[in-house]
């Protein structure tokens, strides 16, 4: 179906245009295995975050975002929210999310310990990709469950109608697709 290139953070990257339904096709970013990549959106994003004192991300592909952030940022403390209970966790919170690049509705949790580390505290929510906004809802509600104060929402790059939201912090801009792989508007 083709590539989009994309510059962000001083990079270029060709990005490979995947269907996501008969109707809509998306551009598939993707940090993992990029460390490059990943290490310049951290600095980039970390330039652009008031202050914070821990970061929160949804599980899974922020990760290596959040873990680069914490480390260049020299706050050494994030917590993820959850795809799935763990064995670990000790209590949780709950909220159900609905992605664009996810079939089925999933639910993402926090270990109570960690909501005990975040209550009173200024959170700085990190995702690669915001495109419906629905992972950035679902973290927003555990951080506000566990009683912290989100002070930032960002991501890598904003997709389709999320390039439009003035409460997200973001470096690049991708628009959605048709089936064909034409460019939205």
């Amino acid at each position: 179906m083709g590539t989009y290139g994309l510059d962000v953070a001083g990079l270029h990257r060709e990005l490979p245009i995947c269907k996501a339904s008969p109707s809509l096709s998306i551009a598939a970013f993707v940090i993992f295995g990029d460390v490059e990549l990943t290490v310049a959106c951290a600095r980039e994003l970390i330039k652009l975050t008031p202050e914070f004192d821990y970061l929160v991300a949804p599980e899974a592909k922020a990760i290596p975002l959040i873990h680069e952030m914490a480390r260049q940022s020299g706050r050494g403390g994030y917590f993820l929210a959850r795809k799935q209970r763990k064995l670990y966790m000790d209590g949780v919170f709950e909220t159900e999310v609905r992605s664009i690049s996810t079939a089925a509705e999933q639910k993402l949790y926090m270990d109570v310990a960690d909501a005990k580390k975040i209550r009173g505290k200024r959170i700085a929510i990190v995702d690669d990709v915001v495109s419906t906004g629905e992972s950035l809802r679902a973290v927003e509600q555990l951080v506000e469950k566990a009683g912290g104060t989100v002070v930032a929402r960002l991501a890598i790059v904003a997709e389709g109608d999320a390039r439009r939201r003035s409460d997200v912090t973001y470096l690049a801009q991708l628009p959605l697709f048709d089936g064909a792989g034409n460019a939205l508007k």
